[in-house]
């Protein structure tokens, strides 16, 4: 079921998945190329917007499912990942996709990301990573470096940011990438390869706010720093090179696949879908069930 789910679509145009809302985001932010890139991944995919599912948490980034045309679920903070999960347990077929931003997903959302892995369920998660909090004026973020100054770090900030993709990476995850709307093409090619990838998805954004982001990470700063991995001959499937080369995060901007499992592990999705076919004979009616229920076992 789940390789079907992968199998090539029908032809699709980038066009056929954008809604009728108009995006409100701050004019310049990294956000639109996202969705642009997400556009395109999606039609050169070719499954059409009735057989996916997309779902957000709350921040700038998470506004993502209400302009395209698939199925959206905007849930509350942090609880994107836990959500997308019951989904695609509940129906396999559906191509589920989630979208967050930095304090979505590994504040207080960060519990959940190495249960989402470990489980590895046929999940695609983009994170849009803009070291700050947008949505809420410009407070520290999990990903935000020490000594940036904010509203609420005056005086600098005194922790160490979290790296989304050593995380991922020591976490087990299948599929761990990097892109920025910099580079839309290779925004677009590394979206697309993790949708296709069976298993736990994981691509983290470069994705600038221009707004309340510093000056030096915005997109032309973006164009000059980045170093594409498959440029460097980086081999995907070395998850110790991966590892090193996520250990930079913050000093380098690498895109492109850090880590692609060449053989990737059954997904959870899959195995319920088996456990299911196992037990269906060995199934109770629904009635036995809620006498199981009862005080005296149903006897």
């Amino acid at each position: 079921m789940t390789t079907a789910v992968h199998q090539a679509g029908q032809t699709m145009e980038p066009r056929e998945f954008k809604s009728d809302l108009k995006p409100i985001w701050c004019p310049g932010c990294g956000d639109f190329g996202v969705l642009q890139a997400l556009y395109r991944a999606l039609s050169a995919v070719g499954r059409p917007p009735h057989e996916i599912a997309f779902v957000s948490g709350i921040g700038c980034s998470s506004r993502i499912p209400g302009y395209t045309t698939a199925y959206g679920f905007n849930s509350v903070h942090g609880r994107a990942l836990p959500i997308a999960q019951g989904i695609k347990i509940a129906n396999p077929d559906l191509l589920v996709l989630v979208a967050g931003g930095d304090g979505d997903g590994f504040s207080i959302g960060g519990g959940h990301l190495p249960h989402a892995v470990r489980r590895n369920l046929d999940l695609t998660y983009v994170v849009m990573d803009n070291q700050i909090y947008g949505l809420t004026k410009g407070q520290l973020s999990p990903t935000s470096h020490r000594g940036l100054q904010t509203v609420t770090s005056g005086y600098g900030s005194l922790e160490e940011p979290v790296n989304p993709l050593l995380y991922t990476l020591a976490y087990g995850a299948g599929f761990v990438a990097q892109g920025t709307p910099a580079d839309m093409p290779g925004l677009t090619s590394v979206i697309e390869e993790a949708i296709r990838f069976p298993g736990f998805a994981f691509v983290n954004v470069q994705s600038p706010c221009v707004t309340f982001g510093e000056a030096e990470w915005q997109l032309k700063a973006h164009k000059a720093q980045m170093k594409s991995l498959a440029g460097l001959g980086h081999d995907p499937a070395d998850r110790l090179k991966a590892m090193a080369l996520a250990a930079q995060y913050g000093e380098e901007l690498y895109t492109g696949v850090f880590y692609r499992n060449p053989n990737p592990a059954p997904t959870y999705d899959a195995l319920v879908v088996e456990r299911q076919a196992e037990l269906r004979d060995q199934a109770l009616p629904r009635e036995r069930i809620l006498d199981l229920f009862r005080k005296d076992g149903g006897r």
